[in-house]
């Protein structure tokens, strides 16, 4: 189950027929778990029948992005408390003159220094002043903070002042107050980010909690007998009680199922480097598969503050089917404001009045009215024209051109959040090919891939449910760091070994407790390494090295590092000193996930259609209207034309052809 900002959306797998089925409910801002639960009841009869069952939470995202994240008290270690506030200077913003440092989510008068002091090596300096814990325990109480952050100096050397300093705070407010500890949320060196993954998780977390436990019970009153998991940023999933207990882990779980999801289709279809684009109702994502795995990185941004954990590299941009176009400066804006679910856009008749992308499809033609969403909704045609020529009047344009200036702002603005996350970091995106989902991203996939010189578009099955079904893909992740600073000649190879073999047995112990057996564990291990005097980091894969007490692993280690330092950077300096940082490991827990569904064969090139006109260029023109269901594996047809299907609409224009491959993908190619 996936919930986006205007549908959300549920996949079942049907063990015993090995068949997929999807669907989609409106989303319910007020109370997320309604348009849940009306998604569920749309696929399943009872609850009580589901042996799995993993959810996308946007709780916690929308919470942080809204600011309606609970007041949070920061205590820090007395003298170094402002680090939060002082922040890191905008390296990459050094001249750029609209530059405005992030807003912190905590006041500087909600930030209290707690005597005591741990040194660097993990000793003890000063004792921890526990009348002033107690005493911050009690301004909390008195201000009506809703959560504690505690984040002292060093604690990733030596927790032991966090942990006590907790336990104070339980005492005095009780064992269901939040609490979070920088040196949970990430073990890891550099106080700022440490410290801001720590408010973050204060700030969001009692709002993800609350979520969830409400969606457990209503999930039991309703008769579900197994464990609600929970997806995380990194691509792994969790039971929802160590959710619970690790909410900052779930802060990006809705549009990382995507990013799985191309993996999964990158292994069984062989094509090693994909780009995902999601384009929903509100936001538009975009995701890299680089030779068959995820793009994750150790660090994450969000509205300028940090966040250190795995996470799968997502960029996003207010771009999607409900974004509004409007004037400014007597120009055209798409986004990122968006009508969202409610009102949403003018054609749902629910009360919206703005023009928006979907209205400006409709207007075009490339949406069948009485098909939206499976049938859910019979689309207004007259509003959204209505809507789309009163915008139009500003620009001197009737209802036609207004829609394809629409649609036009609005791939441009796209094609440059793909260019971001490519280009950008030295990614050729001809190199790879586009896969689009989401329920609006395969009606603009082919306009993008044209503009980028993309030569094969894909369009997976229910690429309007492609996140949720990307979830049944995945496995339990567990992630854990240990800081290892040290040079390459220092490098102390029995050191590291036991270093990483208390992390591997620390972390396939966890894995029981998620409810693996113990023959699906694993663990990898990885590690932070940087040029010597540099400030940042690659994480470097440990699979298949030499055992670090021999002489092997250093030269294989060093190696790896340079090739991908030339592959991020464009440079590499082999044979220059390096250093080691931090030491990774993650813990997965293989639940088994289910095989694609070969889609059946055509028994010749007819397949049932009908003609409508639809716009290209400004120009109505006859176009091929089938449904997805009729198009079998081996079948081929030419644009101009549109697929439709329960989740999505596939547009292809004139120019281009269309196969289905044998599990039942939209290839998509311009003609010679």
């Amino acid at each position: 189950m996936d919930i986006g900002g205007t549908f959300t959306d549920v996949v079942t797998y049907d063990d015993e027929a090995g068949a997929f089925a999807a669907s989609k409910a409106s989303t319910t801002p007020d109370d997320l778990s309604e348009g849940v639960m009306a998604g569920l009841g749309s696929v399943v009869g009872s609850p009580g029948d589901i042996g799995f069952l993993v959810h996308g939470t946007t709780q916690g995202l929308n919470a942080f992005l809204e600011r309606r994240g609970v007041p949070v008290l920061l205590l820090g270690t007395a003298g170094a408390e402002d680090s939060y506030h002082i922040a890191r200077g905008p390296r990459t913003r050094l001249y750029d003159l609209h530059y405005r440092k992030p807003e912190p989510l905590v006041p500087r008068r909600d930030v209290l220094g707690i005597g005591g002091r741990i040194a660097p090596d993990g000793s003890e300096l000063t004792p921890l002043d526990e009348q002033a814990v107690r005493a911050a325990a009690n301004t909390a109480e008195e201000r009506g903070h809703g959560a504690i952050a505690i984040a002292f100096l060093f604690s990733y050397a030596n927790p032991a002042h966090e942990l006590r300093a907790r336990e104070i705070v339980l005492e005095e407010l009780g064992e269901d107050f939040t609490v979070s500890l920088s040196h949970e949320a990430a073990k890891e060196w550099r106080e700022y980010e440490r410290t801001s993954s720590a408010v973050i998780e204060s700030y969001t977390g009692p709002i993800v909690r609350r979520y969830l436990s409400h969606l457990e019970v209503r999930l039991r009153d309703r008769g579900l007998g197994v464990p609600l998991h929970v997806m995380q940023s990194s691509g792994g999933i969790l039971t929802a009680d160590s959710a619970r207990a690790r909410p900052l882990q779930t802060l990006l779980s809705g549009p990382v199922g995507g990013a799985i999801a191309c993996a999964e289709l990158s292994r069984v279809s062989g094509r090693d480097n994909l780009i995902g684009i999601d384009m929903g109702g509100t936001s538009f994502d975009v995701s890299l598969i680089v030779g068959g795995e995820p793009d994750v990185s150790a660090e994450a941004h969000l509205e300028g503050l940090p966040m250190l954990m795995s996470v799968v590299n997502i960029h996003t941009v207010g771009a999607g089917g409900g974004s509004v176009a409007w004037v400014e400066a007597g120009g055209l804006r798409v986004g990122p404001r968006s009508a969202g679910a409610r009102p949403g856009p003018a054609c749902y008749g629910r009360g919206g009045t703005e023009p928006t992308v979907t209205d400006a499809n409709l207007v075009l033609g490339r949406i069948d009215p009485n098909g939206f969403a499976g049938g859910q909704l019979t689309l207004d045609t007259e509003s959204a024209s209505g809507a789309v020529r009163e915008l139009g009047e500003a620009f001197g344009l009737d209802a036609i051109a207004m829609a394809e200036g629409i649609c036009d702002v609005a791939n441009s603005k796209m094609a440059q959040a793909i260019r971001t996350i490519t280009v950008s970091r030295g990614i050729e995106p001809r190199d790879s090919s586009l896969v689009a989902f989401g329920g609006a991203g395969p009606m603009h996939a082919v306009f993008l891939a044209r503009e980028l010189g993309i030569t094969e578009t894909i369009v997976p099955r229910f690429p309007g449910a492609f996140s949720a079904w990307g979830m049944l893909q995945t496995k339990i992740r567990k992630d854990f760091t240990e800081p290892y600073f040290c040079l390459d000649e220092d490098l102390d190879g029995a050191g590291l070994t036991t270093v990483l073999t208390r992390l591997e047995e620390h972390g396939l112990s966890t894995l029981g407790e998620e409810g693996v057996a113990e023959e699906h564990r694993s663990v990898q291990h990885s590690v932070d390494i940087r040029y010597a005097a540099q400030e940042y980091t690659l994480t470097v894969p440990l699979d298949d090295a030499a055992e670090p007490s021999t002489p092997d692993f250093l030269k294989t280690i060093a190696e790896r590092f340079a090739e991908m330092h030339h592959s991020r950077y464009g440079h590499a300096n082999r044979g220059a000193p390096i250093e080691f940082v931090t030491v990774r490991s993650a813990a997965f827990g293989d639940l088994g996930r289910p095989e694609p569904q070969k889609w059946p064969q055509a028994q010749g090139p007819a397949f049932p259609h009908e003609t409508s006109q639809v716009v290209f260029g400004g120009v109505p023109q006859d176009s091929i209207f089938a449904r997805r269901d009729d198009l079998l594996a081996g079948h081929a047809l030419e644009g101009p034309a549109v697929i439709l299907e329960d989740t999505a609409t596939t547009v292809v224009p004139p120019g281009y052809s269309v196969t289905v491959d044998e599990i039942g993908s939209l290839i998509i190619k311009e003609l010679p």
